[in-house]
């Protein structure tokens, strides 16, 4: 099913403008509550999914897509489309963060970002080469995790003292037992196969008050894909990513003590409540040297992620830098020593 929304006004395809929140009209500025649009000017065409062929409802060109993809642009008209039988059933979205930044925002914003390199090549610094800036919206899932934590320690308290001549040396030994109830809520895993995993995580952290129950028109204007990886199969990278944090908050338990030694732990975590969640991420491309560097940016907060490439004249010049202020340094205090001896 190909969804399209006319504006009431001209006809023309509306999409999400992320700087009002509202479906704008392109043609005549027209702007139309998400919550109150009305139906009759939301067009439907179904297609078979077998095919993944579609029809644009605007100019009746044929769309093939991939089989993930839900939301994305007519290649001959540039309408905004939403394959919407692909948002139904379980591939049906629970929340959505809607884009805050919009494509403007977000080039002034990338290009202030590549300014900030300090061992970035000078032609880089310019941030004049994005090849393209894409909107979309990448499947999350949302965890709500309820655990316990049995924590077993030797821990031990030492004091040192003297009496006469000789120093003494007390360690004392004590038996450390914790057993702590869990939770935590809305733990982010992007569940799309194409997306790069380290990426998507640095990403983080998304603000969870802008989450809104999904409704379709948000989508409209920019891409979107359906999960790839269904709950089950991310709870385990999930769990990875929480224990560093319940190790933090044990440790915080445990003070007053000289060493603390684990002799055994227990974590046990379950969910208690998924949902599943699209991220307005702009993955930008940017030419340089003949190459393409891939970085994404949070489409609600605007932070930027990725590899910038590194100059290795700078860095020389870093290190020169470096030895040389070290050099100054070790000769002050050389002849700081001498003075003081001679």
């Amino acid at each position: 099913m190909v969804t399209h929304y006319k504006c009431p006004n001209c006809g023309s395809d509306m999409a999400f403008d992320a700087t009002t929140g509202h479906l704008s009209c392109p043609n005549c500025g027209r702007q139309d509550d998400i919550e109150t649009f009305p139906a009759e000017n939301i067009q439907q065409e179904f297609a078979p999914e077998e095919a993944k062929e579609y029809h644009c409802e605007n100019c009746g060109a044929v769309l093939l897509t991939e089989p993930e993809t839900t939301a994305t642009h007519c290649s001959f008209c540039g309408a905004a489309v939403v394959l919407s039988d692909r948002l139904t059933g379980e591939f049906a979205p629970a929340k959505v963060i809607p884009f805050t930044i919009s494509k403007d925002e977000a080039v002034a914003a990338f290009r202030k970002w590549t300014k900030n390199g300090r061992l970035t090549p000078r032609g880089f610094m310019n941030g004049d080469r994005i090849k393209k800036m894409t909107g979309m919206y990448v499947p999350f899932w949302l965890y709500d995790i309820d655990g316990k934590a049995e924590v077993a320690a030797i821990g031990t308290r030492v004091r040192t003292y003297q009496q006469g001549d000789t120093v003494i040396t007390e360690t004392d030994f004590y038996d450390v037992y914790r057993e702590i109830d869990l939770s935590y809520l809305k733990v982010p895993a992007d569940a799309s196969e194409k997306m790069d995993d380290e990426l998507m995580d640095k990403l983080e952290p998304y603000d969870y008050s802008d989450l809104k129950d999904f409704r379709m028109p948000y989508l409209a204007g920019f891409l979107a894909e359906k999960y790839d990886y269904d709950e089950d199969a991310l709870f385990s990278r999930v769990e990875s990513k929480i224990v560093p944090y319940i190790d933090s908050f044990i440790g915080s338990t445990i003070s007053g003590y000289s060493t603390v030694s684990y002799t055994d732990k227990h974590i046990n975590a379950h969910k208690k409540k998924v949902y599943y969640t699209l991220f307005p991420v702009w993955m930008v491309y940017y030419d340089f040297e003949n190459k393409e560097h891939t970085f994404a940016m949070n489409g609600q907060t605007g932070k930027v992620v990725g590899k910038p490439p590194i100059s290795g004249g700078k860095v020389a010049a870093w290190f020169t830098g470096i030895a040389v202020s070290t050099f100054a340094v070790l000769k002050a205090i050389s002849y700081m020593v001498g003075g003081v001896l001679w």
